[in-house]
């Protein structure tokens, strides 16, 4: 397998005092590209070093809806300006988090058409957070989103007719380790309805350990060959074949190699 976590927190906690043991665990069971999500001004800057320093990790740059009523004009600013780096490949993650309500929701989605603004001019995909919040997101793209180059809803939690909603979109859909928890019926049939040429994977991590590593407190990019297994199984292919197809459609979305010149 050569797969790409295109959705991790590597600059976090514990991962970040064993990055390189992190990163070679991952790198041994076949997950050997990394895209290294920022949350804040703090963040965007570790995760552009992080990915300028290391070949195979890649940056996306935001602002997370928790954090957005600390966001300021020098934060888009920031923003822009990283968008410029070779290694950035994503503006995100950005969006609406409706069930903590960490920020005003209202400035949730101020912040949110800032970076759909900037991810439009700097002709780069949007990784949209989006938790009960399904029907406002879509609204806010749909209003301001018509010069996005490309969109992914990561880590997902909908069932089919939301995944059908975004893929009538054109949009792309990220599962994570959730898809194999005992009560995720409905994102399971998600994952059996979302073609490989949509479908990207993810850990989150630090969060949600997979099955069957859930007990480990702590995800890591190395635990996302579980997700591989558990939705090639769901699908009845080989996880090899399935690897392959979501690495590709990871290539072609973030257009890696490509902005490195």
């Amino acid at each position: 397998m050569d797969l790409i976590d295109t959705h991790c927190h590597i600059t976090f906690g514990q991962l970040a005092g064993d990055l390189e043991g992190v990163l070679e665990r991952s790198a041994a069971s076949g997950v050997r590209r990394w895209i290294t999500v920022g949350t804040d001004a703090g963040e965007n800057v570790r995760v552009v070093e992080l990915a300028k320093s290391h070949q195979n990790v890649y940056a996306a740059v935001g602002v997370h809806p928790h954090e957005a009523k600390d966001a300021r004009e020098d934060s888009f600013a920031q923003i822009s300006a990283f968008a410029r780096e070779a290694k950035v490949v994503a503006i995100g993650e950005a969006g609406l988090d409706f069930h903590y309500d960490f920020s005003p929701r209202d400035v949730q989605k101020q912040v949110f058409v800032r970076q759909i603004e900037i991810a439009s001019e700097a002709r780069l995909p949007l990784v949209v957070h989006s938790r009960e919040a399904f029907e406002e997101t879509a609204e806010i793209l749909e209003k301001y989103g018509g010069g996005l180059r490309k969109v992914v809803y990561h880590c997902f939690s909908g069932g089919g007719d939301e995944a059908k909603a975004l893929l009538d979109k054109g949009y792309y859909v990220s599962f994570t380790g959730v898809v194999t928890f005992r009560n995720a019926g409905a994102i399971r049939e998600a994952a059996k309805f979302v073609g490989v040429e949509r479908m990207m994977l993810e850990t989150d991590c630090p969060y949600m350990s997979p099955e069957p590593v859930r007990k480990q407190k702590i995800n890591e990019p190395a635990f996302m060959v579980h997700t591989a297994r558990f939705i090639a199984e769901l699908k009845g292919v080989s996880v090899e074949e399935l690897s392959e197809a979501v690495t590709r459609t990871s290539e072609e979305f973030f257009g890696l190699g490509a902005r490195e010149g």
